[in-house]
Protein backbone atom coordinates (compact mmCIF):
# COMPACT_ATOMS: atom_id res chain seq x y z
CA UNK A 1 0.00 0.00 0.00
CA UNK A 2 1.30 3.45 -0.95
CA UNK A 3 0.51 6.42 1.14
CA UNK A 4 -0.37 9.90 -1.37
CA UNK A 5 -1.69 13.20 -0.39
CA UNK A 6 -3.94 14.93 -2.74
CA UNK A 7 -5.28 18.59 -2.06
CA UNK A 8 -9.10 18.75 -3.17
CA UNK A 9 -12.48 19.17 -1.44
CA UNK A 10 -13.96 15.81 0.40
CA UNK A 11 -16.18 15.68 -3.02
CA UNK A 12 -13.80 16.38 -5.72
CA UNK A 13 -10.53 15.41 -4.50
CA UNK A 14 -9.03 15.20 -8.04
CA UNK A 15 -9.61 19.17 -8.98
CA UNK A 16 -6.78 20.21 -6.71
CA UNK A 17 -6.49 22.48 -4.42
CA UNK A 18 -10.78 23.74 -2.58
CA UNK A 19 -9.86 27.36 -1.71
CA UNK A 20 -12.06 27.96 1.16
CA UNK A 21 -13.22 31.56 2.57
CA UNK A 22 -14.25 31.98 6.16
CA UNK A 23 -13.98 35.18 7.89
CA UNK A 24 -12.08 36.89 5.16
CA UNK A 25 -9.21 34.47 5.18
CA UNK A 26 -8.69 31.40 2.65
CA UNK A 27 -7.25 28.29 3.57
CA UNK A 28 -6.70 25.15 1.52
CA UNK A 29 -8.38 21.78 2.46
CA UNK A 30 -5.94 18.74 2.14
CA UNK A 31 -6.76 15.41 2.41
CA UNK A 32 -4.83 11.83 2.47
CA UNK A 33 -5.21 8.94 0.92
CA UNK A 34 -4.17 5.43 0.94
CA UNK A 35 -3.91 3.77 -2.36
CA UNK A 36 -3.86 -0.06 -2.81
CA UNK A 37 -1.65 -1.85 -5.57
CA UNK A 38 -4.31 -1.82 -7.93
CA UNK A 39 -4.99 1.98 -7.45
CA UNK A 40 -8.08 1.92 -5.33
CA UNK A 41 -8.22 5.28 -3.34
CA UNK A 42 -9.23 5.36 0.26
CA UNK A 43 -9.52 7.51 2.45
CA UNK A 44 -6.65 7.23 6.13
CA UNK A 45 -9.13 6.76 8.80
CA UNK A 46 -6.67 8.66 11.36
CA UNK A 47 -6.63 11.88 8.77
CA UNK A 48 -9.86 12.16 8.89
CA UNK A 49 -10.36 11.43 12.24
CA UNK A 50 -7.97 14.75 12.80
CA UNK A 51 -9.41 16.81 10.21
CA UNK A 52 -13.24 15.80 11.60
CA UNK A 53 -11.77 17.11 14.98
CA UNK A 54 -10.34 20.13 13.73
CA UNK A 55 -13.41 22.07 13.90
CA UNK A 56 -14.16 23.62 17.39
CA UNK A 57 -17.79 23.31 16.92
CA UNK A 58 -17.57 19.61 16.36
CA UNK A 59 -15.37 19.27 19.64
CA UNK A 60 -17.88 20.78 21.65
CA UNK A 61 -20.27 18.12 19.73
CA UNK A 62 -18.44 15.56 20.78
CA UNK A 63 -17.96 17.13 24.42
CA UNK A 64 -21.86 17.21 24.98
CA UNK A 65 -22.45 13.65 23.49
CA UNK A 66 -20.37 12.20 26.13
CA UNK A 67 -23.20 13.10 28.71
CA UNK A 68 -25.41 10.99 26.34
CA UNK A 69 -27.43 10.80 23.19
CA UNK A 70 -29.00 14.28 21.69
CA UNK A 71 -30.81 15.29 19.05
CA UNK A 72 -30.03 17.85 16.35
CA UNK A 73 -32.08 20.38 18.08
CA UNK A 74 -30.65 19.39 21.64
CA UNK A 75 -26.86 20.26 20.04
CA UNK A 76 -27.64 23.10 18.17
CA UNK A 77 -28.81 24.93 21.19
CA UNK A 78 -25.67 26.33 22.32
CA UNK A 79 -24.45 27.43 18.96
CA UNK A 80 -25.78 30.75 16.96
CA UNK A 81 -26.24 28.88 13.67
CA UNK A 82 -29.27 26.83 12.21
CA UNK A 83 -30.01 23.16 13.27
CA UNK A 84 -29.16 22.40 9.37
CA UNK A 85 -25.36 23.79 10.07
CA UNK A 86 -25.36 21.46 13.39
CA UNK A 87 -26.83 18.75 10.59
CA UNK A 88 -23.38 19.26 8.53
CA UNK A 89 -21.09 19.02 11.22
CA UNK A 90 -22.45 15.46 12.30
CA UNK A 91 -22.59 14.58 9.26
CA UNK A 92 -18.88 14.91 9.16
CA UNK A 93 -18.39 13.62 12.67
CA UNK A 94 -20.29 10.46 11.42
CA UNK A 95 -17.71 9.70 8.35
CA UNK A 96 -15.53 10.00 10.28
CA UNK A 97 -16.85 7.26 12.72
CA UNK A 98 -16.79 9.39 15.64
CA UNK A 99 -20.59 9.20 16.48
CA UNK A 100 -23.18 7.47 15.09
CA UNK A 101 -26.92 7.93 14.42
CA UNK A 102 -30.63 6.02 14.77
CA UNK A 103 -34.06 7.17 13.27
CA UNK A 104 -36.55 7.03 16.13
CA UNK A 105 -39.46 8.16 15.10
CA UNK A 106 -39.07 11.80 13.81
CA UNK A 107 -35.79 12.01 15.58
CA UNK A 108 -32.43 11.09 14.67
CA UNK A 109 -30.48 11.04 18.24
CA UNK A 110 -26.55 10.97 17.60
CA UNK A 111 -24.36 8.83 19.78
CA UNK A 112 -20.86 9.04 20.54
CA UNK A 113 -18.32 5.68 19.27
CA UNK A 114 -15.07 6.12 20.80
CA UNK A 115 -12.97 3.64 18.81
CA UNK A 116 -12.27 6.57 16.68
CA UNK A 117 -11.07 8.82 18.67
CA UNK A 118 -9.37 5.29 21.01
CA UNK A 119 -7.46 4.97 17.77
CA UNK A 120 -6.05 8.62 17.53
CA UNK A 121 -5.24 8.51 21.15
CA UNK A 122 -3.04 5.36 20.38
CA UNK A 123 -1.57 7.59 17.52
CA UNK A 124 -0.70 9.90 19.81
CA UNK A 125 0.81 7.60 22.34
CA UNK A 126 3.31 6.69 20.14
CA UNK A 127 4.84 10.04 20.26
CA UNK A 128 3.75 10.22 24.32
CA UNK A 129 8.06 9.02 25.01
CA UNK A 130 9.36 11.55 22.59
CA UNK A 131 7.59 14.71 24.05
CA UNK A 132 8.38 13.47 27.88
CA UNK A 133 11.91 12.94 27.19
CA UNK A 134 12.02 16.57 25.72
CA UNK A 135 10.10 17.53 28.46
CA UNK A 136 12.99 16.01 30.89
CA UNK A 137 15.45 17.46 29.13
CA UNK A 138 14.07 20.94 29.73
CA UNK A 139 13.69 20.49 33.18
CA UNK A 140 17.12 19.28 33.61
CA UNK A 141 18.45 23.01 32.13
CA UNK A 142 15.94 24.93 34.18
CA UNK A 143 17.07 23.13 37.18
CA UNK A 144 21.15 23.93 36.24
CA UNK A 145 20.65 27.53 35.33
CA UNK A 146 18.47 28.04 38.46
Amino acid sequence: MGVSFLVGSARRPWQGAALRSRGGGVRVVAYCYQTDWFGTVSVDQLSTTFAALADPTRRAILARLVEGEATVTELAAPFPMSGQAVGKHLRVLERAGLIERRRTAQLRPSRLRAVALKDAAEWLDTYREFWEAGFDRMDQRLRADG
